[in-house]
């Protein structure tokens, strides 16, 4: 893992609005350039415990991921969790990368990740910074998330043109 360097703090901390805490490095890089996801440390410059790893910065992709959310997609997918098996083991495993993941930098003594893993969806902006992060096939219903995105005209700007289009029950 190497530090990010000043140009993107700078952007980063532009896309904020604030100065970036615990930037570890930028794990996500819009296909036009732009810093996306940062990997932040699992606890802050001063000490506050911080558990979520992958953090969206780019204001396209937060801006879809809120709208999103507005949409109900997050009570959609959580009522899937709990009519799919398949979907549900999938993002336990996500989760599971995830705390383990956060672990191997330090270990917060807890077992929260973010976005509500691995029993509901809560927030879609850890989710598709995740994805985006990891790339498609780590967490499900990040992955839907980065698909809905894209529909939204984010394809090939702050989305990988590739990103797979994904179509699950109840992602539409």
């Amino acid at each position: 893992m190497t530090a990010p360097d000043p140009a993107d703090l700078a952007i980063v901390e532009q896309q904020l609005g604030r100065e970036p805490r615990g930037v570890l490095e930028i794990s996500y890089r819009t296909p036009d350039g732009q810093p996306a996801v940062v990997k932040t440390a699992p606890r802050l410059p001063d000490g506050t415990p911080f558990p979520t790893l992958y953090y969206l910065t780019d204001p396209r992709l937060t801006a879809i991921a809120s709208r999103l959310e507005s949409a109900g997609v997050m009570r959609d997918m959580s009522a899937r969790l709990l009519q799919d098996e398949d979907l549900a083991a999938a993002y336990r495993a996500a989760h599971e990368q995830y705390l383990a993941e956060r672990d191997d930098i330090e270990s917060l003594g807890t077992d929260f990740t973010g976005g509500g893993m691995p029993d509901r969806v809560k927030c879609l902006h850890v989710l598709i910074a995740h994805s985006l992060a990891k790339g498609p096939g780590v967490n499900p219903l990040g992955d839907e998330a980065v698909a809905l995105a894209a529909r939204e005209g984010l394809r090939g700007s702050a989305i990988p043109a590739d990103w797979p289009d994904i179509a699950a029950e109840g992602a539409e």
